[in-house]
């Protein structure tokens, strides 16, 4: 209870937004933390910081499910977009226009897609301004996670924890984009899967908790997209594989149901016959 009257103090006596979710959740990771540091829960820090990414995302859970329907309805409604673009695809500025007014009639936000993600940014700035303010006046208990990272305050490459901690987060990183990138193209897809790898060189000198932030929503997303697809029946993409279809009653174009052929019957093999011998004529012998 402390601590909320902390953060509702906080709120009250700041405007600067990004200044309050800093308070925020440095009183939300103190109810997390060790009991030794004030906390509540008793968790160490590093947990704290996975406790407090899952609390993120259950928050943000109604933009994630605007997110899926939007995604569904791009899918849905992807050949007729590509019908459009195909068709103004020398006109820039007409197919913008006649894209848009295609959005607004079947009630399509392109960047539903995308709220989750930019919800989540403030969030990553105010954790690493906290775990900043921990590096300079390290909080009391232990700020190390799993034996093989020292301190989750420090930078990522200070220990070989670090380098182990990036290549799972390269991993989990691409496998999100996997999921999140269904609707994309074949090119917006492999852009999403390489973006992870030239990433981790700026990611690499953040502090390690903020990796850890990372790796938690990637793992979250991942496990995400695979009830999704287990929930939801999947839609056609026109940009997935013409093999990966689901097959119908008809020819596979959309012109109507034709009759399946028969599969052709087994030749049995003829029977063997013995070869006849040729016939010899006999002369009749005269009567007397």
């Amino acid at each position: 209870m402390t601590h909320l009257a902390a953060i509702l103090s906080v709120l009250a006596a700041d405007n600067n937004p990004l200044h309050i979710l800093e308070h925020a959740l440095r009183h939300v990771l103190y109810w997390l933390g060790p009991k030794s540091a004030g906390g509540t829960i008793g968790l160490p820090w590093a947990w704290s910081i996975v406790a407090l990414t899952v609390i993120v995302r259950m928050i943000l859970v109604p933009l994630t499910i605007r997110q899926i329907h939007s995604m569904q309805a791009l899918q849905r409604h992807a050949p007729e977009m590509k019908a459009i673009q195909q068709k103004y695809k020398h006109d820039k500025q007409k197919q913008n226009e006649e894209l848009m007014k295609f959005y607004r009639e079947n009630k399509i936000n392109p960047a539903a897609s995308c709220l989750p993600m930019v919800a989540q940014f403030p969030v990553f700035i105010a954790l690493y301004y906290v775990l900043r303010s921990f590096a300079k006046n390290p909080p009391t208990g232990d700020l190390s996670w799993l034996h093989f990272i020292p301190s989750i305050a420090a930078h990522t490459t200070t220990h070989w924890g670090g380098f182990v901690l990036l290549v799972v987060y390269v991993a989990s990183q691409m496998a999100s984009s996997y999921y999140m990138s269904a609707s994309a193209d074949k090119t917006q897809r492999t852009l999403l899967m390489v973006m992870p790898v030239v990433f981790v060189f700026v990611i690499a000198r953040f502090p390690t908790g903020l990796v850890l932030y990372w790796v938690t929503t990637n793992l979250w997303t991942v496990g995400q997209g695979l009830i999704t697809r287990r929930l939801i029946p999947k839609t056609a993409s026109p940009f997935s594989s013409p093999f990966s279809r689901p097959k119908s009653d008809g020819d596979g174009d959309g012109r109507g149901a034709k009759a399946k052929p028969e599969p052709p019957k087994p030749r049995t093999p003829a029977k063997a016959t013995a070869p006849q011998q040729p016939r010899v004529k006999r002369k009749k012998k005269a009567r007397r």
